[in-house]
C-alpha cells in the first residue's frame, strides 16, 4: 500500500477437519489458531504469486528489501507445523491466513526455567563469503551487531585471496551454492589447507545443496538453512565459535 489504505487484522479459533487439510502435506486435522491480515493495496502479479515464499525473492527496488520477511513467516508457520495461505489480486489487494496450532494451558510453574545462553560475540573475526551483494550487506550487518568483526569476499577466489593475505579469522562463513568453479565445499577443503583447524558454518536456501560430490548434506558439517533468523544466526556462530567447533569441517569418513 504504497500510497496508504486499509490494514485489517482478525484472529479466531477454528478446527480443521481431515477433508480441511486434504492435499496439505504436513498439515494435520484439529484446533488451530487462524490469523487473517487483509488489505486493500495494490495485490501482487499472478506471476510473482509462486515465488512470493522464496529466500531472498523481492519485488521492491535495490536497497529497499531483502526479501527475507515472508520466507521467515512461512519457515516459522511450517515450524510450528500450521499453515499459510495467500489469496492476491492486483488492483483489489492481498489477504494472508495463518494457522497456527492451539497450545494447551501450562501453568508458569509447569514450565521449567531455561538456561540463558551468551550468543553475543567477543570482537571474533568472522570472514563471510556470499556472492549477492545485497544478502552481503545484511549478513554483515547483523553478524556485526552481534558483537563481531567481519571480513567479506564476493566468491571463493576472493575468499582464498583474504586467507592468504594472512588476516587473522576466527571463523568461515560460506554459501553452498556460488557461480564459478569453486562451491562452498570447495571453498572448505581449500581453507582447512591453509588453515588447519579453521571454523567452518556453511549456509543456503536449499538442504540438499551440493555440499560433498554426491549433491547431499554430509553427517559432521554445520549448516545453517535459508532464512534464519538472527536468534538462530546468533547461536549457530557461537556453536560454530565453541572449542568443539576445530573438528566441524573435517572431511567426512569414507
Amino acid at each position: 500500500m504504497p500510497k496508504g489504505g486499509r490494514l485489517m487484522i482478525e484472529t479466531r479459533t477454528a478446527e480443521l477437519k481431515p477433508s480441511d487439510v486434504s492435499g496439505h502435506d504436513g498439515l494435520a486435522a484439529g484446533d488451530y489458531v487462524a490469523i487473517a491480515l487483509t488489505d486493500n493495496g495494490r495485490g501482487i502479479a499472478e506471476a510473482d504469486l509462486a515465488k512470493v515464499f522464496e529466500p531472498f525473492f523481492t519485488t521492491k527496488d535495490v536497497g529497499k528489501g531483502t526479501g527475507l520477511g515472508l520466507s521467515m513467516v512461512y519457515g516459522f508457520v511450517k515450524q510450528s507445523n500450521g499453515h499459510v495461505v495467500l489469496d492476491s489480486e492486483v488492483g483489489r489487494g492481498t489477504r494472508v491466513m495463518l494457522y497456527l496450532p492451539r497450545a494447551a494451558v501450562v501453568s508458569a510453574a509447569a514450565v521449567p526455567e531455561r538456561r540463558q545462553l551468551d550468543v553475543r560475540g567477543a570482537r571474533e573475526i568472522v570472514l563471510v563469503v556470499e556472492d549477492d551483494r545485497l544478502v552481503r550487506s545484511y549478513v554483515l550487518t547483523q553478524i556485526e551487531s552481534l558483537g563481531y568483526t567481519t571480513l567479506s569476499a564476493n566468491n571463493g577466489n576472493e575468499a582464498l585471496a583474504v586467507l592468504d593475505s594472512g588476516a587473522p579469522i576466527d571463523l568461515l562463513f560460506t554459501d553452498v551454492i556460488m557461480p564459478g568453479a569453486m562451491n562452498g565445499r570447495d571453498l572448505a577443503t581449500e581453507a582447512r589447507k591453509r588453515r588447519p583447524g579453521l571454523r567452518i558454518l556453511f549456509t543456503s536456501g536449499y538442504t540438499d545443496d551440493a555440499i560433498d560430490q554426491d549433491g547431499k548434506l554430509v553427517q559432521g558439517i554445520l549448516f545453517l538453512a535459508k532464512p534464519y533468523s538472527r536468534a538462530e544466526l546468533a547461536r549457530m556462530l557461537r556453536v560454530a565459535l565453541r572449542e568443539e567447533g576445530a573438528v566441524i569441517a573435517q572431511e567426512p569418513a569414507a
